[in-house]
């Protein structure tokens, strides 16, 4: 008799619509398509073949996402554009354009061969009609094995091009964008192999595999809230796997194409992070509306408190998945423009050596960020990536933040008493300054309500109710002006508290804090980035 865990495991299999959904049509894909891929996956006799597709389809979005340079680590690029040297960048693609048709060779088998004579048949060929009939009967893609053959035959042009350009000694960056541009018009053109739709997964290789994590993920109330949920769920597990094949590739002798992983890592996460500060919010509020106007007027009243208590839930979902986006964005940000290694470096050791650590710190910070969702969603959540290095690094992220948010509230607080002052009273009802009130109210979405949620801050209903207050009108108002400051004052002392607490963790023992670090990452997450 089947044990309680496992009926739930069951249960949890049983994918609700919209993660279903979101894994069976977000794929830029004809429905009669993607049966056919479904069809071909599972007739495919290659061992580790969910590894290998995703390596692929991954290397084909780095390719395209590479040729944008915010995706490329390093500090930010200052001066034109048209006088830096993009030869490296080149060959990082080319490894890539490389290793992709390797793959691509590996997966189409006995058929690889077939091709290459066909191949010889076409230069062989005197007549003009013969060599376009015989190119032509490789260009169709009416099933995986001719969308694979077209990666095959574009793939092995572009590394002809590639092989030549890398003889000069200076590449610009219109040539660069130009090449990558034909090898992204390549991949567009696939009806099969064609990962660059943004927010987009693969049945084959996306999945959350942690039970409890999927179990919660099912259990969210709500078709919006669940599919929203679940979207940023395997959004941050396909970011564990591109850092689990940064991992294997750094290990190599030349790392270089791991620049490609990262770049899709990068543009993925930007647009996670887009997508839930634009479009959460509105989502959330439109199903919850939905399920009001579905009722009669009558049955509102029974219905009241269960309403009432919905919406603050979907409050909460919603501070959570702010706070996603912005730790996505100041962890990425931290990552590629301070810890990984430039394209530049040349060094196998050295690029190995720097790829290994900044990879800890962003898969740490990926992992931090799956339980933190989790725990919002359910402060009983057991979900935990029990290491510990993970835990110190995790610990060392809290403490910063804590820091850093007690910064914001103070600095906060001082304006609002600068603004108090008599000679400021005659502009307390001007919109224009109103402004600082609205940026701390988005830092505080960002940062300060996961730290009010997770950490039983005593004062959490009065400080939510204070800064709702202040969201309720747009001109400042001196008395919920008062109250707010008031609310901010207590919580920086509990932040001060909260951060000795955090220091005094058995994982951080001996570990001091580094606060020029964390003044650097304060000052990159209060400046906006052309970056992103």
């Amino acid at each position: 008799m089947p044990s309680r865990a496992q009926k739930d495991a069951a249960t949890a299999s049983l994918p609700r619509e919209g993660y279903g959904a979101l894994l069976a049509t977000s794929r830029n894909m004809r429905r009669d398509h993607a049966i056919a891929r479904d069809a071909w996956f599972a007739a495919l006799k290659i061992e580790q073949k969910a590894e290998l597709l995703f390596e692929l389809e991954m290397l084909l979005k780095g390719l395209a996402c590479f040729a944008n340079p915010r995706n490329h680590p390093g500090p930010r690029m200052h001066g034109a554009i048209v006088a830096v040297d993009f030869r490296e960048p080149l060959l990082v693609a080319r490894d890539g354009a490389a290793r992709v048709l390797a793959i691509v060779r590996q997966l189409l088998g006995e058929q690889d061969r077939t091709l290459a004579f066909q191949r010889y048949l076409e230069h062989a060929a005197t007549e003009d009609g013969a060599r376009a009939r015989l190119s032509g009967a490789s260009s169709t893609q009416e099933t995986p094995e001719d969308a694979l053959l077209g990666l095959r035959l574009g793939f092995a042009h572009l590394l002809e091009m590639f092989d030549a350009l890398a003889e000069k000694e200076h590449v610009s960056f219109r040539t660069f964008y130009a090449l990558l541009g034909l090898a992204q018009r390549e991949i567009a053109r696939n009806a099969f192999f064609n990962p660059i739709v943004a927010l987009e997964f693969r049945p084959e290789f996306d999945k959350i595999d942690r039970v409890e994590i999927l179990q919660l993920v099912q259990s969210v109330p709500g078709e919006e809230a669940h599919r929203l949920v679940s979207l940023t769920f395997l959004a941050l597990f396909r970011m564990k796997h591109y850092l689990a094949v940064v991992e294997t590739i750094a290990m190599e002798t030349s790392p270089s194409r791991a620049f490609l992983l990262l770049a899709a890592l990068r543009s993925d996460g930007r647009a996670l992070a887009l997508h839930l500060r634009k479009q959460a919010g509105a989502l959330l509020a439109e199903g919850f509306e939905r399920e009001i106007f579905a009722s009669t007027a009558s049955g509102l009243q029974p219905r009241y408190e269960t309403l009432l208590a919905e919406g603050h839930r979907l409050i909460g979902v919603r501070g959570a998945l702010d706070a996603v986006a912005a730790r996505l964005r100041l962890e990425l940000r931290r990552g590629f423009e301070r810890e990984l290694p430039p394209v530049s470096l040349q060094n196998p050791m050295e690029l190995r050596k720097r790829l290994l650590a900044a990879l800890d710190h962003l898969r740490s910070a990926i992992e931090g960020t799956i339980e933190f969702v989790a725990h919002a969603l359910d402060a009983r959540s057991s979900a935990s990536f029990d290491d510990r290095a993970a835990r110190r690094d995790g610990s060392e992220r809290l403490r910063r933040d804590v820091w850093m948010f007690a910064q914001i509230v103070r600095a906060f607080a001082a304006k609002a008493a600068v603004m108090r002052t008599p000679d400021r009273a005659d502009r307390w009802s001007a919109s224009e300054s109103f402004g600082f009130v609205r940026e701390f109210l988005g830092y505080f979405r960002a940062m300060g309500y996961p730290l009010l949620r997770t950490h039983d801050y005593p004062r959490f209903d009065p400080f939510l109710a204070a800064m709702s207050s202040l969201e309720e009108t747009d001109l400042l108002d001196p008395v919920r002006m008062a109250t707010a400051t008031q609310e901010c004052e207590a919580f920086y002392l509990f932040l001060l508290e909260l951060f000795d607490g955090i220091s005094k963790r058995e994982e951080l023992a001996g570990v001091a804090f580094d606060k020029r670090a964390a003044a650097e990452t304060l000052r990159m997450y209060l400046t906006p980035s052309p970056r992103g």
